[in-house]
């Protein structure tokens, strides 16, 4: 603790916090926090805290609230997660009839613009169990241009509008004349719907975006952009907008091989996120060593080779970028890797490990695969929340690997052996919801892939800025840059859901930082205020109880 009112001066923008639980291990014991030009001045207890109320421009009575490090979505798809917003929702559509239904509604407010839907899944269909056809959406939306991306986001649904207005779509893999398209097919169609958009409507949802994000208690967003995604206009104009407006800090990556090109903004962190190693289990385009469960004799597809990911890992570690992938059945796992260990025989592994490269989704991971990753610094970049959606002996993953399904997301394993585990939504794949994605961690459908809460908690805020690269960020200490979230959450513990906590952790006297319980079925915590580098970005006015000092 450090000594009240030593060496002081008059703070600008500094606000005092008193009375709350503060979750730091330097200071377990705190309870008070001084935030003064955007940094943390100070942690101790309220009786202690008296020399600084009359210094400060604020005071904050947490009344028992917790306060702690803000979360960091390590993977987010800005825009598209607002356009699900503000378009077409198809998650609770239980028929194709469902979707045609909504896409008629929608058709009059599109106004003559293209009709954008997300979130629908023919596995929760009554029959027929298939994807809407080109022309059904014709007659639907009366002959104007649809996009309607499938929940995992590598497939989608399109009209012929939209087929003549790109035509370069039908000339790539994946194309199908129904108009169901996946792999390359569909991205070049998400790609061209998303670069067309509105400027006024594509700040709108990004803005919107970012509010709901800093209301979740989330401090930086890690965007994963792209050539093949939404486009470098869509990427350049969020970190714009991230740049002028208080919000969550946007990290931007890029998803693109060809070097030969320049970065859309040299703001960008890597030649990384989704660059796709392959698809997804729920499209089958996953790439697998042995076949589909559910469809015998496909295996989805591999779309790099060992080589070019190692010449990709050489020029990023060469220009100081991040590289990575996104890779998630095991024989992409295994192509990705090999490519990773060719660089290393080139470079030498320290060289690789210094670039802080890092692996998106990473789910259908072999324990081979998990000793490679730890050797050479590679961060997984993960989503709980796809086992809460998908995992399970009933859920699709067991549909459609059958056993395999239990090698899913191995994310105590991969933590265990020395990876680097940072947390993120996939949004619009999976809702943002950090506390709901701890708590699908540390309740993993197989029990032996489960974390603590307090390691999943770690993975989602201090995991999200190491897989930034960034040593510092998303712990309580002082001289630490203020980025926290206050949390009414009731009664704190230390919990785990299989016993693996020892006992001396959970004893108050050891001074281990509680967190909110999240049983399955408890109330999730609410988010009071969001703090980013010192400037408040969230705050519920009506329930926080402040004052001004000076």
């Amino acid at each position: 603790m450090s000594t009240p009112g030593a060496g002081r001066r008059r703070r600008h923008g500094a606000t005092l916090y008193l009375g709350g639980s503060i979750y730091s291990r330097a200071e377990p014991f705190a309870t008070a926090m001084l935030v003064a030009d955007g940094t943390i001045a100070w942690l101790g207890p309220d009786a202690a805290a008296a020399g600084h109320r009359g210094d400060v421009d604020e005071v904050v009575y947490l009344a028992g609230a917790l306060l702690a490090p803000a979360f960091v979505d390590a993977h987010v798809h800005t825009t598209a997660t607002g356009m699900a917003d503000v378009g077409l929702d198809l998650a609770g559509a239980r028929s194709l009839a469902d979707v045609l239904a909504a896409v008629r509604v929608g058709a009059p407010r599109a106004s003559g613009g293209p009709i954008v839907g997300f979130g629908w899944d023919e596995r929760a269909w009554s029959h027929p169990l298939r994807p809407p056809r080109r022309d059904e959406l014709d007659q639907a939306a009366g002959g104007a241009v649809v996009f309607l991306d499938r929940a995992d986001a590598h497939g989608s649904a399109v009209s012929t509008a939209l087929l003549e207005a790109y035509p370069h779509i039908r000339d790539r893999a994946g194309y199908d004349d129904s108009g169901w398209l996946t792999g390359p097919a569909h991205h070049a169609a998400r790609a061209a719907v998303y670069d067309a958009l509105p400027g006024d409507l594509r700040r709108e949802v990004q803005r919107s975006v970012r509010a709901q994000a800093a209301a979740q208690g989330i401090g930086s967003m890690h965007e994963m952009g792209g050539s093949s995604l939404a486009g470098a206009r869509d990427l350049v104009a969020l970190l714009d907008l991230a740049a002028a407006e208080p919000g969550p800090q946007v990290l931007g990556y890029w998803a693109d091989g060809a070097h030969r090109s320049s970065l859309p903004d040299p703001r960008i962190r890597g030649r990384a996120g989704d660059l796709f190693a392959d698809g997804t289990m729920g499209s089958h385009t996953a790439a697998l060593r042995e076949d589909y469960s559910d469809l015998p004799g496909a295996r989805g597809r591999c779309e790099v080779t060992a080589g070019a990911v190692r010449d990709h890992v050489l020029a990023c570690s060469g220009a100081g970028l991040q590289a990575g992938y996104h890779v998630i059945g095991d024989e992409a796992i295994d192509t990705v890797l090999a490519g990773f260990d060719e660089a290393a025989d080139t470079i030498g592994e320290a060289a690789v490990r210094a670039g802080h490269h890092r692996l998106e989704h990473v789910e259908l991971v072999r324990p081979e695969h998990i000793g490679v990753m730890a050797r050479l610094g590679l961060t997984a970049s993960v989503q709980p929340r796809f086992d809460e959606f998908w995992g399970g002996p009933e859920g699709m993953y067991a549909a459609r690997l059958g056993g395999r399904w239990r090698l899913m997301n191995p994310l105590a394993a991969m933590q265990a052996a020395g990876v680097g585990v940072a947390l993120g939504s996939d949004s619009p794949v999976t809702p943002l919801g950090p506390w709901q994605a701890v708590q699908a961690a540390a309740w993993h459908h197989e029990p032996a892939h489960r974390l603590s809460v307090r390691a999943a908690f770690a993975a989602h805020t201090r995991g999200g800025w190491r897989a930034a690269g960034q040593l510092a960020g998303g712990v309580l200490a002082v001289g630490e840059t203020a980025t926290f979230a206050v949390w009414q959450a009731g009664e704190l513990q230390v919990q785990a859901p299989d016993a693996r906590v020892s006992a001396w952790s959970t004893d108050p006297r050891s001074g281990t930082p509680g967190l909110p319980d999240l049983t399955p079925g408890a109330d999730p915590p609410v988010c009071l205020r969001t703090v980013v580098a010192g400037h408040v970005v969230h705050d519920r006015a009506d329930i926080l109880d402040r004052e001004g000092s000076r």
